[in-house]
């Protein structure tokens, strides 16, 4: 499985994440559609290169490595990946 981040739902859409993320790979953004409709931001596993820059702004440590999930949110990796298959 290759190296990328996820969001968990402890989510808040603060946006720092967005702004971080070098490779554009955490949706959906305000000018998207769907962006009111969610109640969290998702990583695009196929963007993310996980090089950290969105952990280190989440103030709500909402955001690991697929490889570092805690228990509690294993499920968040599938949550993620649901996101972008819409």
């Amino acid at each position: 499985m290759p190296d990328f981040s996820v969001i968990t739902d402890k989510c808040i859409k603060d946006l720092l994440c967005v702004d971080a993320c070098p490779s554009s790979a955490i949706h959906p953004t305000p000018d998207e559609p769907h962006f009111s409709e969610v109640t969290q931001l998702y990583i695009d596993s196929e963007l993310c290169g996980n090089c950290g820059s969105c952990y280190v702004t989440c103030e709500w440590n909402a955001i690991y490595g697929v490889d570092d999930l805690p228990e509690e949110y294993k499920d968040s990796a599938e949550v993620n990946a649901e996101y972008f298959r819409k």
